[in-house]
């Protein structure tokens, strides 16, 4: 059988689809803006041992910096509040050193993967491989979505064990359990988390749906008789 190197080129991008998009929803919602919506959103739960809304933006604010910025860990570890006591204890400034590692990889991961998509897409339109590019991005788009409801599904029926499983693969086990008054689990409770994950889902399908439209073969309306029978001049 002969080798297709189109063919070859639109399934990557196919399968690269779903984390360039996915990865996409994350990096949207890395940002100090987010934790602030959250915390003013009713029904959030308030902190049980003082933070009050202020407080909160302003300390997961450097949280969140931390992990797209050049700065070392000290950025965090060098915060105190009024009375000089350090925002974060240590284990948590580790857990967070970590989290920066693995932010730092799955970003560089993801402008590798988005920067070979746009050049195989480039290299099929090019050669006017017009139906491997359109099933490309359709097979990506539907594989995203299989994905998603899948994770929503799962999501809705037992995020705890979901958010256990995605640390355990991420990262040294029990390095991200905390006390429950320590600075991590007042900023980011439970439901915050809860909610990235339906947020970073829900995004996700948009995009998968959005691409499954625009790529979709549209059939042209048949001509009726009127139009195929030939006018006459006069």
């Amino acid at each position: 059988m002969k080798f297709n190197i189109n063919k070859l080129f639109s399934a990557l991008i196919a399968i690269l689809i779903p984390f360039i998009i996915l990865m996409g929803g994350v990096r949207l919602i890395m940002t100090p803006n987010f934790p602030a919506f959250e915390y003013k959103r009713s029904g959030f739960p308030s902190d049980p041992y003082g933070f009050d809304r202020v407080e909160r933006e302003k300390w997961s604010a450097f949280a969140v910096k931390y992990l797209t910025n050049d700065k070392g860990i000290e950025y965090l570890g060098n915060l105190q509040n009024f009375s000089g006591k350090k925002i974060f204890r240590t284990e948590e400034l580790d857990h967070m050193a970590d989290v920066k590692r693995v932010v730092k990889v799955s970003l560089f991961i993801w402008y590798v993967a988005g920067g070979l998509v746009f050049g195989l897409s480039i290299w099929l339109l090019a050669q006017k491989k017009w139906h491997d590019f359109r099933l490309a991005y359709r097979s990506g788009a539907w594989l995203t979505l299989a994905l998603m409801v899948a994770m929503i599904v799962y999501l809705m029926i037992n995020f705890n064990q979901l958010f256990d499983k995605f640390h355990r693969i991420l990262f040294t086990e029990g390095s991200w359990l905390f006390f429950a008054d320590d600075t991590l689990i007042r900023l980011f409770p439970l439901v915050f988390w809860r909610d990235v994950f339906l947020l970073v889902g829900l995004f996700t399908l948009f995009v998968a749906i959005f691409l499954l439209l625009v790529t979709r073969r549209w059939r042209k309306k048949p001509k009726t008789d009127l139009e195929l029978t030939p006018q006459s001049n006069g």
